[in-house]
């Protein structure tokens, strides 16, 4: 009998990491137009995505960098940007616990022709904004990501 109870409880606790989900895979692009491709995505809660941000332009990093910032819903958007703008020695991702706290995850800073992938899971439903923190490119580099 304990032999079958420990079965049965393996079989519910090992099955769904045998069959946890593939991270829904989305590619935003950005360029020296200081533009993502897409101002809208979604996701599911509980359901990974992998959101791969390729840098299409021509311009050096020091010039044009970006970046994707997804932040938790409600967060003061501006707050965390002007912070970032000082951030130059961490790509322009603020060290401040206040603000970090905002940060659900971010890609590195892409120069041309680079690519990052982040991936991660949302765990609430809700409104996730996005932006580039690199200085100046939040006012027109921004997004939601749509989490239901």
């Amino acid at each position: 009998m304990k032999k079958h109870t420990l079965f049965l409880f393996s079989s519910f606790v090992l099955t769904p990491m045998l069959y946890a989900a593939d991270p829904v895979k989305v590619e935003v692009t950005c360029n020296d137009q200081m533009q993502f491709s897409t101002k809208t995505l979604e996701a599911t809660a509980g359901q990974p995505i992998a959101i791969t941000v390729k840098n299409i332009g021509k311009l050096p990093v020091e010039a044009m960098g970006h970046n994707m910032v997804i932040l938790k819903p409600g967060s003061e958007i501006t707050a965390f940007a002007m912070k970032a703008m000082t951030a130059k020695d961490s790509a322009y991702i603020p060290a401040d616990p206040e603000i970090a706290k905002m940060v659900v995850a971010h890609s590195k800073l892409l120069g041309p022709g680079e690519m990052d992938t982040i991936t991660f899971t949302p765990t609430e439903a809700g409104t996730y904004p996005y932006l580039c923190s690199f200085p100046g490119h939040f006012g027109v580099m921004q997004g939601l990501l749509t989490v239901k």
